[in-house]
């Protein structure tokens, strides 16, 4: 089985990295080397339909080729890494399976309600690429990311660590006349997945023999060196489980807990982050007069201690301590902020 948790970039995340430059690169082969090549990979369902050319199913599926949508899709698979890194590989790439297989079945539906309603054919113009299993990723987003406000903008409307990424699936949503009818199919699938309707996460599942040659095939060419500051973490079946079912009790317990964090932290703070703490090098910028009227009470007020049982539960998750110290300081030891602050990177 692949790798199933890391702290940062695309480490310990085989699986989106090859979704995210596999697809890129060939998608701008196609584009700027091989144009003519472009056709085999129309998304034509017409001629699946009538002509049996599943092959145009699978190939219209894969590569994008609107470079807007390879730019879109690669940043939204580079955000929801996150997902293999916390559940493995062999269960995010059962979950990418499942929606595309549902989706492709929703965008026949969907093609054929809109052709009987209104008359339009739209079989010969849906979008081509990985598409729909990115808008089925929303939906794990929307259910088990937390929400965290940033600022506030406009009185009520405010910003959150989840904002960038819904403006940019909306970017995606709107890049094309029918991309609306792989987006919605995608949605469907990943909400049919997700809630384990008639047990399609056990029909529609990676088998392990398939999980273990891929992870021999692609670990070795996309996965990323361990940092030198993480401490290993014991390997073995019941270790793995544990520590995952950990990790889905922390979760439980943040969600439920959010709330609460995110009115103490308003009040304490005013709703603002010091972020300021992760970056240094900003600190060092500021004016010399101010540095100076303040470097004598910088250099008496002691360092910010953070919770060693927090610590502990940040690496429970597979982050290293050194990563889980700098987020706690610089959250505030809020627990909720920091794990959100390293499951975004």
């Amino acid at each position: 089985m692949f790798t199933s948790t890391g702290s940062s970039g695309l480490y310990k995340a085989p699986l989106s990295k090859s979704l995210l430059l596999v697809p890129s690169a060939l998608s701008l082969l196609l584009a700027l080397l091989l144009p003519h090549c472009q056709r085999f990979f129309v998304y034509d369902l017409q001629a699946v339909k009538d002509e049996f050319q599943i092959w145009r199913l699978i190939c219209g599926r894969i590569i994008c080729l609107d470079l807007k949508d390879t730019f879109c899709s690669s940043l939204l698979i580079y955000n929801f890494r996150i997902f293999e890194r916390r559940y493995g590989s062999r269960k995010f790439a059962s979950f990418l399976l499942g929606s595309w297989v549902l989706s492709a079945v929703g965008d026949f539906i969907l093609v054929e309600a809109v052709q009987f309603s209104f008359g339009i054919s739209a079989a010969r113009n849906l979008p081509s690429g990985f598409l729909a299993p990115v808008f089925a990723l929303f939906v794990p987003f929307y259910c088990s990311i937390p929400r965290v406000q940033v600022a506030h903008i406009l009185g009520p409307l405010s910003i959150t660590n989840k904002t960038l990424i819904y403006i940019l699936g909306l970017q995606l949503f709107t890049s094309g006349s029918y991309i609306w009818i792989v987006a919605i199919s995608g949605l469907v699938s990943g909400v049919c997945y997700n809630s384990q309707v008639l047990r399609l996460h056990e029909a529609l599942r990676v088998p392990g023999w398939m999980a273990k040659l891929c992870s021999r095939a692609l670990e070795p060419v996309f996965s990323s060196a361990e940092p030198a500051t993480e401490a290993r973490i014991g390997m073995g079946a019941t270790v793995d489980i544990q520590r995952q079912q950990r990790m889905e009790l922390l979760d439980r317990q943040l969600t439920l807990a959010q709330p609460a964090h995110a009115r103490r932290q308003r009040q304490q703070q005013g709703g603002m982050i010091n972020w300021n703490r992760l970056f240094p090098p900003l600190r060092q910028q500021r004016n010399v007069n101010y540095q100076d009227g303040r470097r004598s009470e910088q250099q008496a007020s002691p360092p910010l201690e953070v919770s060693e049982e927090q610590v502990a539960r940040l690496m429970e998750m597979g982050f290293s301590r050194g990563d889980a110290l700098e987020a706690l300081r610089a959250s505030n030891n809020d627990l909720n902020v920091a794990t959100n602050f390293l499951l975004q990177q």
